[in-house]
């Protein structure tokens, strides 16, 4: 059992031992995850030709709700991320949504990674598979536990281990589709949800940004982690802007490369486009390293995503949201090991009860829903650490929730219902406190 500091009194705090170098890691290892490896084919069939239009529009979203996390992590350099700052600036409700919205969302995220990347190593569709699949996915998210538990310097140091060679494969693709590679035959109609778009709609570009998004909705991982990160009013605004200035170059490279390698059309009709392009470059003997980058792509992601979640638990246990329990913090390793532990049976209890593959529209719903809060939040800011007028954390609402309603139908709903379960369950518990 590790060891943990005394619950009375006030709050055990985390250790500072993230340095930029760390932090912009656990940015990039948060964005570049099990995201790229599909949201590019997925948004292609709804943005068609419009596609890298869509994706200027998810990085330049991620960019203003970038501009207001770095600022108000640079006020309120705690655990947390927009939990915090929407409690400490805008209210106590206003701050639930924030960590509620973060918490489910990001806990359905972890389940349909690990699933997908179970897929990638058991694909075959049999009911005895999926049995399998599921527990590769439940040991995927106990191994990823077990590496969060040693501390933020072996995360960073597990993270840096599997994103490298992820990146040295996208760098493969983004080469050769630059250097002239023919494209391949187009995969048979049917491989994606709905194929390419030739005349593509304003809602049908909305939404494939909407699906971009959740490829890059990792930089905020930094500022959950605040209270881990050496001198950070300078380190953690430097770390979101680099690490999302890296990975919107990357994407936007990546997305050129795969037109070109694939074709508009091939892209657009496929939720594997990595794959395929690495059969069309390398040759089919080859998929291995697509399997193989896409399973380190989800590790990744579901490290820092378990990280991300354990931190902002631990802040709305100290303020009495969630059970008080959350808070205790292991003298050892400076982890909220009993958040994380938490996190970790939540997932698995969804890997069992769940079709997990259709919640990913459901985290883009919560994540973006966060960043509006934290967007309002930034705008009462009285001291503003990182320069950008008023009217930018504005429109960085209004284009979170613009995004987050034009998503698919379903996952509107099911997020409207699990925000109303949640704020009914603080306002029973509110008043039974009274």
């Amino acid at each position: 059992m590790p060891q943990t500091h005394p619950t009375a009194g006030p709050p055990a705090a985390l250790q500072r031992r993230l340095g930029l170098p760390g932090a912009i890691v656990i940015g990039v290892g948060s964005m570049v995850g099990a995201g790229v490896f599909t949201s590019l084919g997925l948004a292609a069939s709804t943005a068609g030709p419009l596609l890298v239009l869509a994706l200027v529009l998810a990085g330049a979203t991620a960019w203003v709700n970038a501009t207001a996390m770095a600022q108000l992590a640079a006020v309120h350099p705690t655990s947390g991320g927009a939990y915090v700052y929407g409690r400490r600036q805008l209210g106590e409700w206003a701050g639930f949504v924030a960590g509620w919205g973060f918490v489910t969302g990001k806990s359905a995220s972890i389940a349909a990674m690990a699933y997908t990347l179970a897929l990638y190593l058991v694909p075959t569709a049999s009911g005895a598979s999926d049995r399998t699949a599921r527990w590769v996915a439940i040991a995927a998210v106990v191994v990823i536990t077990g590496i969060t538990l040693l501390g933020i310097t072996r995360t960073v140091q597990a993270t840096v281990l599997i994103v490298t060679p992820v990146l040295a494969l996208l760098a493969v693709l983004i080469v050769a589709g630059f250097v002239g590679v023919t494209p391949g035959p187009v995969p048979a109609p049917g491989g994606g949800p709905s194929g390419a778009v030739t005349d593509p709609t304003p809602l049908g570009v909305l939404q494939g940004a909407g699906l971009l998004f959740f490829a890059f909705a990792g930089y905020a991982r930094i500022a959950t982690m605040g209270e881990e990160v050496r001198d950070p009013r300078r380190t953690i605004p430097r770390a979101v802007f680099g690490a999302l200035a890296f990975t919107l170059v990357l994407y936007l490279l990546l997305a050129l490369s795969l037109q070109a390698v694939l074709g508009l059309q091939g892209l657009g009709q496929t939720p594997t486009a990595v794959r395929d392009a690495v059969e069309v470059v390398l040759g089919p003997d080859w998929a291995w390293l697509a399997v193989a980058g896409a399973a380190l792509a989800c590790l990744g992601s579901m490290l820092n995503l378990a990280a991300g979640i354990s931190r902002t638990g631990l802040a709305m246990a100290r303020e009495r949201d969630l059970p008080r329990p959350l808070a205790r913090i292991s003298a050892r390793t400076s982890v909220p090991w009993v958040a994380q532990l938490t996190a970790a049976a939540v997932v698995i209890v969804l890997l069992l009860t769940t079709d997990v593959l259709t919640v990913v529209g459901f985290s883009s719903f919560g994540v973006l829903v966060y960043y509006a809060v934290a967007n309002v939040s930034a705008l009462t800011l009285t001291e503003r650490v990182v320069p950008g007028p008023r009217w930018l954390n504005l429109l960085g609402a209004a284009a979170c929730l613009l995004l987050a309603f034009t998503l698919p139908v379903q996952s509107v709903l099911v997020m409207l219902a699990v925000f109303a379960v949640g704020l009914a369950g603080r306002a029973v518990v509110g008043l039974r406190r009274r």
